[in-house]
């Protein structure tokens, strides 16, 4: 794994002209003027004593800067120290993803010294969340107990089909008026308003996860607007956004098996063997039951693969999954596993929401296949290599084979302008796998990559690791950084049996405001 990385890293690092060290290409712009158009008032929570929200007034669509306009909810923690920075732009990926709620997270998980430099800023991007009008195109569309998401026969495949399908058609009956504009691009000009807004001569921006590829094209469409940029898990923006899918089937199959690998070194904890192997064999077979009767009329194969997919996202949730695993498989008894079920894999109703989102923006900016023969070949194709999340992700994707827009061309996020960006990634990652920050690495001139070395979890800055942190603080202090490794943290242990999520591998705080699947 180190020796892929270096090698990796080392053809990236030729490719981007051998740039790092990086340096701030200007120095910290001058205070910003009073926010222009922006009425900041106090909306504190006991956690975040100064946070503050406003709502922004954007276009709908850009190219008619008079028409119909929208509404981006924000918040702000407002910088304290005598000279600021200027804005911090956080957001949690997704798409779909709500970042109000992150900016009191990172203004209080960084250095006091360096939150206190910027106004750490949140949003909520078009369509989501507290943002007007926000998108909602099916009620119940993953109520269980859905299709077994593996099409063994004809009418378990027609049935995932019937169910996407009616997806994408709710979406143009509810939302018709506004799907041609949800998209990454209509997105990152909205962060421009947001600049505009604010009296910033430059803004900083912090993404995780799809975040990557929203301040990609941002930088890509103003460079000289950007002063810090930080990209942490990686989008890979040659593969948006049907290859990248195909790749995280790979990376999660693989993540899975480490799940399981770790479950059989603990065989005196959980009793399900000694053995990676013989352990999966278990899973499959459990999956296997669940087909015939769903664990409490609510867990078949489906959500199961729901709720074990958070797993390839971060290890904390490991000793939980575990327990409930071994609770149906050991003791014959289903209520742990339902219970990990509504925890982890079942959709809250805000979610509805946030997976509109996703398959708006994901349709929209970028071709998908059309021909159902197309698909059907590469998910079955990926499936033989990695069974656990092949067709769950492919359903979970399929509206786009049927959206009502039509799609737009993938901008090409190259950049020979930008000042120096900073990108933070786990090799193990499994939902950006590591090529894509090498990718991303190479068409950003000067950035460099932070790579945390055999790390699996998914968003890593601001999650416990301290080397990581470290050099995501001296980043935003000076604009200097230059191409680092850090050891991953220590992979948790099991824990009694429990509804809190362990501590032991940090970072349960900021995976609970990332989410899944973006």
């Amino acid at each position: 794994m180190k020796r892929r990385a270096a090698l990796l890293l080392a053809i990236s690092t030729v490719a981007a002209a051998l740039a790092s060290p990086v340096t701030a290409a200007a120095p910290a712009p001058a205070p910003a003027p009073a926010a222009a158009g922006l009425r900041w008032t106090g909306c504190a929570t006991p956690r975040y004593p100064t946070l503050q929200c406003a709502s922004l007034r954007v276009p709908l669509d850009h190219e008619r800067p008079a028409g119909r306009q929208i509404s981006l909810a924000l918040t702000r923690v407002p910088h304290t120290a005598s000279v600021s920075q200027g804005p911090l732009l956080v957001n949690p990926g997704g798409p779909g993803g709500s970042g109000r709620a992150l900016a009191g997270f990172v203004a209080s998980a960084l250095p006091k010294d360096v939150a206190a430099q910027y106004d750490v800023i949140g949003f909520d991007p078009r369509g989501v969340g507290k943002s007007e009008p926000a998108l909602d195109c099916g009620a119940g569309h993953f109520k269980p107990v859905r299709p077994d998401s593996v099409p063994l026969d004809a009418a378990t495949e027609q049935a995932n089909l019937d169910r996407v399908r009616s997806f994408a058609e709710s979406c143009r009956a509810k939302h018709a008026d506004v799907l041609p504009y949800v998209g990454t691009v209509s997105a990152a000009r909205d962060l421009e308003v947001l600049r505009t807004a604010l009296g910033a001569e430059q803004l900083s921006y912090f993404g995780y996860s799809y975040g990557t590829y929203l301040g990609a094209v941002y930088a890509k469409l103003h460079p000289d607007r950007v002063h810090r940029l930080v990209l942490d898990s990686v989008v890979d923006p040659g593969g948006v956004w049907y290859e990248d899918n195909l790749a995280q089937d790979q990376a999660f199959d693989a993540r899975h098996k480490a799940f399981l690998a770790w479950v059989a070194q603990y065989d005196s904890t959980y009793h399900l063997g000694t053995d990676p192997a013989g352990v999966e064999r278990r899973w499959y077979g459990m999956r296997e039951a669940l087909r015939g009767t769903p664990a409490g009329g609510k867990v078949g194969p489906a959500e199961l693969e729901d709720t074990y997919m958070p797993g390839g996202y971060y290890n904390g949730y490991w000793p939980h999954l575990a327990e409930a695993f071994a609770a149906y498989a050991v003791k014959q008894d289903p209520k742990p596993l339902v219970a990990a079920y509504e925890r982890f894999g079942a959709v809250e109703p805000s979610a509805g929401n946030s997976y509109s989102v996703y398959t708006a923006v994901q349709c929209r900016d970028s071709a998908w296949p059309k021909d159902w023969n197309r698909w059907r070949a590469d998910m079955w194709r990926t499936h033989a290599k990695a069974p656990f999340m092949t067709w769950n992700n492919a359903w979970y994707n399929a509206p786009c084979a049927f959206w009502p827009t039509e799609p737009l061309e993938a901008p090409d996020v190259t950049n020979t302008a930008l000042p120096g960006a900073l990108l933070f990634q786990a090799t193990e990652d499994a939902a950006t796998p590591y090529e894509g920050a090498v990718s991303m690495r190479s068409k950003l001139a000067g950035s460099a990559l932070v790579v945390e070395e055999g790390g699996g979890n998914h968003g890593i800055a601001l999650s416990g690791n301290k080397c990581l942190d470290e050099k995501l603080a001296a980043y935003l202090r000076t604009g200097q950084a230059a191409d680092a490794s850090c050891p991953a943290q220590a992979a948790p242990k099991p824990t009694a049996a429990t509804r809190a999520v362990p501590a032991s591998a940090g970072g349960a705080a900021l995976h609970g405001l990332l989410g899944f699947r973006g």
